[in-house]
């Protein structure tokens, strides 16, 4: 059962976060768009701020499933990010063919349609690259503040390359 808390909690996390990278590209997508087709510039870009945080949401939830049951048992630190994008892809993929399929975005399966789907998968992509990257930096800055930790107890630099290759 906690294996499942545990799960859901990361899916939540990983949609709100990437509910939060897409809303900016909503709103500069809802501006163009109003821009180019004369709608009202604030109604349409809070419209299309809030149904890309909405398809984020679902988009990153899709992704932690995906990840989870494809490389559930390796940690972030422990994936490439070629084969991570491509599960970001994926999870976009399955987004893009949902909102397209359900009517979702207002389309069917058209060229316009599928050209959603295509950057809904770009999306997705992108989303998990970023997310990946992300994930590394904070690591980092956890490593470097570990590092300090080891500077306050006092050892010089050879001690720490006799701990670091004993062999030497």
């Amino acid at each position: 059962m906690r294996k499942w808390m545990r799960r859901l909690r990361g899916a939540i996390k990983m949609g709100i976060t990437w509910a939060i990278g897409w809303v900016p590209i909503g709103t500069v997508t809802g501006l163009l768009t109003g821009l180019v087709f004369g709608f009202p510039l604030m109604g349409i870009a809070v419209n299309y701020s809030v149904m890309f945080g909405v398809l984020g949401f679902l988009g990153g939830s899709i992704f932690s499933t995906v990840v989870s049951i494809a490389d559930g048992k390796r940690r972030f630190d422990e994936l490439a990010l070629p084969r991570f994008a491509t599960w970001g892809g994926l999870g976009g993929f399955i987004l893009g063919t949902f909102a397209v399929g359900i009517g979702l975005v207002g389309l069917n399966f058209s060229a316009l349609g599928v050209g959603v789907v295509g950057v809904m998968t770009l999306l997705g992509a992108g989303s998990a690259t970023g997310t990946l990257a992300l994930a590394r930096v904070a690591e980092s800055a956890a490593l470097l503040e570990e590092g300090d930790k080891v500077r306050e107890v006092g050892l010089d630099a050879g001690d720490a390359d006799r701990l670091l290759n004993p062999s030497r």
